[in-house]
This record gives structure tokens, C-alpha cells and sequence, in this order.
């Protein structure tokens, strides 16, 4: 039997590791330097468990969803 997601340990514990996270998301998938992305905004949804990080870079902005409890995004979409 596995623990319930209330149990578990998050990983992304911190803001900070929400957005290092998401900051290696985007300079995976595009082509920009990580000194040129900018931390807009971060929002935490306690009961889905999840991190939302908004970056800017260069004229491009988007948003990183990310599970808190296995630490991986789940999803990038540029706006």
C-alpha cells in the first residue's frame, strides 16, 4: 500500500525550488541563456499540490505548471 499525496514528502517544498525547476525547463526547450530569464510571478495551489511559475525572457513569456510531490512540469505554455 503507497502513501496518500498527504503523506508524501514534496520535493518542491520551497518557492526557490519551484523556480530553479521551471528556469531548467525553459532553457531545455528554448533557446535562451539562463542569466536572461526573469521570474514574473509564483502561486502555490495547495490542494491540487502543484507550482505555477510565470518567466520572461527576451519578448516571450510563459507559464511552467509543475507537480510539487515528484518535482517534474507538467506543463509550459507560452504566452
Amino acid at each position: 500500500m503507497t502513501p496518500g499525496i498527504g503523506l508524501m514528502k514534496r520535493r518542491l517544498e520551497k518557492e526557490k525550488d519551484a523556480v530553479a525547476l521551471a528556469v531548467s525547463g525553459i532553457a531545455k526547450k528554448y533557446p535562451v541563456k539562463i542569466e536572461n530569464i526573469k521570474t514574473l510571478e509564483t502561486k502555490y495551489h495547495t490542494d491540487a499540490g502543484d507550482w505555477y511559475v510565470a518567466l520572461g525572457w527576451d519578448e516571450k513569456k510563459a507559464i511552467i505548471k509543475m507537480d510539487s510531490v515528484q518535482a517534474k512540469i507538467t506543463e509550459i505554455k507560452e504566452i
